[in-house]
């Protein structure tokens, strides 16, 4: 996202990418690095390339860019082609690392005109490590998902029995698991 935000800057898209190189643990490699074709939105989940392609085409990655639809456009494809995956011992030995588990990534994108962009995330959103960053998006997201499936009153009563912790805490399961029946 940080790439994209940097090619948004220049005045360039994903189609002025010549090759993106990616510099990772084994881990990754040994999981989510896939070739060829991606049958279903579980394969593309786990793609490492689908999920460089999409922030880079679109500037965003949503449960629904998994989707077929989504899916479909051929620049993901032409840009996953783009992308070479290799293993930074480092990396490894980071994500290995009772002290550290971390999950560093370095994304070098080379431009046609030359121009390189690179970020290394050592620790992604999301982790434990950056859990007052990344809290406040994951509850955007928890409510962007009510909004979809519930209709306003339901959402309401699910968000003010999630975001409170005391209420929570003492509310039976049962009682809490049904305030997401229809």
């Amino acid at each position: 996202m940080t790439l994209r935000a940097r090619l948004d800057h220049l005045g360039k898209t994903a189609a002025d990418i010549r090759s993106i190189h990616l510099s990772t643990h084994e881990a990754c490699l040994r999981i989510i690095d896939k070739k060829g074709p991606l049958a279903n939105p579980a394969d593309r989940d786990h793609c490492v390339q689908y999920m460089i392609a999409i922030p880079l085409i679109f500037g965003r990655l949503t449960a629904a860019d998994y989707e077929d639809a989504v899916a479909a456009d051929s620049r993901i494809d032409a840009l996953r082609a783009k992308v070479t995956c290799v293993e930074d011992p480092n990396f490894t030995a980071d994500y290995h690392d009772p002290d550290k588990r971390s999950i560093a990534n370095t994304l070098r994108v080379e431009l046609a005109d030359g121009t390189i962009l690179q970020e290394t995330v050592e620790y992604p959103i999301g982790h434990r490590r950056r859990r007052e960053e990344g809290l406040p998006l994951l509850v955007e997201k928890f409510k962007a998902n009510l909004r979809r499936r519930f209709p306003q009153p339901q959402e309401q009563r699910i968000l003010e029995a999630s975001l409170d912790p005391q209420r929570l805490d003492n509310m039976p399961v049962n009682k809490y698991v049904d305030l997401y029946v229809p």
